[in-house]
C-alpha cells in the first residue's frame, strides 16, 4: 500500500560550491522549493540529497508546512505556486520556485 504524498513548502539558503549555478560575486542564495514526502522530515531529505548533485551547497532549511498547513496560517498562495505544488507532487518531485541570490556587502 502506497503512503500518501505530501507537498511541503522549504526555504533552503545554500552556499557557495563549484559549479553551483549562482551568479559570480553571489555569496550563496536561498531556495524556495516545494518538495514531495510522506513527512516534512522525508521532504527535506530528499530535497538536501537533490541541492547536493547539483552541485549546492544546503546550509539551513525552513519548513513551511504543507499547503493546508499554510492556509491555516493565513498565507495567500498563488495560483502558480499551487500548480507549482500539484507538480511536486504528481512527480514525487523536487521543484525549486525561486532562487534568491545573496550578495555580500564588498
Amino acid at each position: 500500500m502506497a503512503r500518501d504524498q505530501h507537498v511541503y513548502t522549504l526555504l533552503i539558503e545554500v552556499g557557495r560550491a563549484a559549479g553551483d549555478g549562482l551568479p559570480k560575486n553571489a555569496t550563496g542564495a536561498a531556495l524556495l522549493c516545494f518538495a514531495s514526502g510522506v513527512d516534512e522530515a522525508e521532504a527535506v531529505r530528499e530535497t538536501v540529497a537533490v541541492l547536493k548533485q547539483a552541485d549546492m551547497s544546503p546550509l539551513d532549511v525552513t519548513g513551511y508546512g504543507t499547503l493546508e498547513d499554510r492556509l491555516a496560517e493565513g498565507h495567500e498562495i498563488a495560483d502558480e505556486e499551487r500548480a507549482l505544488m500539484d507538480r511536486a507532487r504528481a512527480e514525487n518531485a523536487v521543484i525549486v520556485a525561486e532562487a534568491t541570490p545573496f550578495f555580500g556587502d564588498g
